[in-house]
């Protein structure tokens, strides 16, 4: 409804008397019917919520979710001393703006859908972020030895998991960034391998983890990688893992 009449949730509480035209009634109606065939409520208002600020999403990408904030939590403790940053599979650009506006260091933002970076592009320009976008596959497109810190949320899902997911997920959210392969880690394997030649000696990796993938992450980070982290999220599961050169 606020969004129907472009109002705050207070303005439905003081104005009980106030009565929808026959366009609002309509509007009201078709995201309503929207919703109740489980399209999700951020992509029926095109917009989220994310570490303080309102991001713009379409179905090109994923909806920014509060776990994700976790990522940026433990990017920030490196990026604060790092000259440039890459978020790979930046989708809606959450995770790259938000490490910009938060600690001003060289930011940029790949992702392999075109589609996506345009809402990237558009939420920086938004927020008022210098982030650099680039379509590529991972870190293909970097120079060896170039980077301080590789921060990702990458699709991590497994293809044998589609069944049980929500509707709102498997049927509306896009499956370039939610699947990875038959078991789920495929990207990491590739981007762990990648971020190991591209990142500076004390660089570091900053990952999102998929329910139950911690140990397996982890098993892919013997040397060079050291200093290998994980944080839990405020359910107690494993949700970020971290790691150095």
């Amino acid at each position: 409804m606020c969004h129907t009449l472009g109002c705050q949730r207070s303005y439905l509480y003081s104005h009980p008397e106030a009565e929808l035209s026959h366009v609002q009634y309509v509007r009201y109606g078709r995201s309503l019917f929207e919703r109740l065939q489980g399209k999700p409520t951020q992509y029926i208002t095109g917009r989220q919520e994310f570490y303080g600020r309102e991001f713009l999403v379409t179905p090109d990408v994923l909806i920014p979710r509060p776990e994700t904030e976790h990522v940026v939590e433990a990017a920030l403790a490196f990026a604060r001393n790092a000259r440039r940053v890459v978020d790979v599979g930046c989708g809606s650009g959450a995770i790259a703006i938000t490490l910009s506006l938060e600690c001003g260091a060289e930011v940029w933002a790949v992702d392999v859908s075109t589609a996506a970076l345009k809402v990237a592009r558009r939420n920086a320009r938004r927020l008022g972020a210098r982030v650099e976008l680039l379509a590529a596959d991972l870190l293909s497109c970097f120079a060896p030895r170039s980077l301080d810190l590789v921060v990702s949320n990458p699709p991590y899902v497994a293809r044998s998991e589609e069944a049980g997911m929500q509707r709102e997920v498997r049927e509306h959210e896009p499956h370039i960034a939610l699947f990875a392969g038959q078991t789920g880690l495929e990207i990491y394997q590739r981007l762990i391998a990648q971020a190991a030649g591209v990142l500076r000696p004390g660089g570091a990796l900053v990952l999102e983890l998929g329910y139950r993938s911690c140990e397996d992450v982890r098993a892919m980070l013997g040397p060079p990688w050291r200093g290998v982290q994980v944080r839990e999220d405020l359910a107690g599961i494993p949700r970020v893992l971290s790691a150095e050169l």
